[in-house]
């Protein structure tokens, strides 16, 4: 019961609580780092400003003024994974990255109560899964990866 108080609530993909629905959390690879909150949090790069360059006129020209529009970015976000047995872990993963993979007709809304933050994003690209417990033995399994997801219209 207390990780369901620590890790419940945390963070919703299209509405599922991803801890209580999956065993699924976001981790970082080492104790301080801030990974996650870094990716979450990054600004997008700004769209370029079409410059005139006038050979017989020092430097630029711009239009007075510049109307500033953000480029897509990627989120890449480390995920642990945790169950009480190898079966449940098995289920359990493949069931959480076919989620990812599907959302509702692609597009995935991650919510992040805590910093009142919505990403709307798509799967992009997943890294094999790093087993923080031996797979073949029977017992609590748990292991991490990292999903990049696209968001085409950033909100930061």
């Amino acid at each position: 019961m207390a990780m369901d108080a620590i890790l419940g609530g945390k963070v919703l993909v299209n509405g599922t609580d991803i801890w209580k629905e999956y065993g699924a959390f976001l981790v970082e690879k080492k104790r301080g780092d801030r990974n996650n909150l870094k990716a979450i949090m990054a600004p997008s790069k700004t769209k370029s400003h079409v410059a005139v360059d006038i050979r017989e006129e020092d430097g630029e020209k711009y239009s007075s003024v510049l109307d500033v529009r953000n480029q897509a970015r990627d989120v890449k976000l480390m995920f642990a994974l945790y169950a009480d047995t190898r079966e449940a872990w098995l289920s359990q993963y493949r069931a959480f990255i076919a989620f990812l993979k599907q959302g509702d007709g692609g597009w995935l809304d991650i919510r992040f109560p805590d910093l009142d933050l919505t990403l709307h994003v798509f799967y992009k690209d997943g890294s094999d899964y790093e087993p923080l417990t031996y797979l073949w033995q029977a017992g609590k399994q748990a292991s991490r990866f990292t999903v990049i997801f696209r968001e085409p219209k950033p909100i930061i």
